[in-house]
C-alpha cells in the first residue's frame, strides 16, 4: 500500500517537474510556488518510499529508492541555481528527469507486476 502512495505522490510531483521544465527549456527561472511544491512532493515521496523498504519492500523498491535519491540530489543543484536566480543548464535538467522517470518507473513495475 506505501508503494501505491508513493507512486501517486511521484506521479503529481512529475506534473509540476514537467511545468517547471517548460520553463527552463525556454531560457527562464520558473514559479518559486511550483518549485517548492515540486520539492515537497519529492521529498514526501522519499519519505513514504523509505518506510516501504523498511517494512521489507522488495529489491526493486529499493532500486527505485536509490534511484530517486540520486534524481533528489541532482533536484537540490537545481534548487542551488534557482534560488541564486541562475536558469539550470537543459542537460542537468535531462539528467534529473530522467533518473526520476527511471526511479518511477522501477516503482511502477512493484505495482503492475
Amino acid at each position: 500500500m506505501l508503494v501505491t502512495y508513493a507512486v501517486i505522490i511521484f506521479a503529481i510531483a512529475a506534473l509540476g517537474g514537467l511545468f517547471l521544465a517548460s520553463y527552463v527549456l525556454r531560457g527562464r527561472l520558473a514559479p518559486w510556488a511550483v518549485s517548492i511544491l515540486h520539492a515537497l512532493l519529492g521529498a514526501a515521496g522519499l519519505v513514504v518510499l523509505v518506510l516501504a523498504v523498511l517494512q521489507g519492500g522488495s529489491g526493486r523498491v529499493t532500486a527505485a529508492l536509490g534511484l530517486l535519491v540520486v534524481a533528489a540530489l541532482g533536484g537540490f543543484y537545481l534548487a542551488s541555481l534557482h534560488m541564486r536566480g541562475t536558469v539550470a543548464p537543459k542537460g542537468v535538467v535531462f539528467l534529473h528527469a530522467g533518473l526520476a522517470v527511471a526511479g518511477f518507473l522501477t516503482l511502477l513495475t512493484v505495482i503492475v507486476m
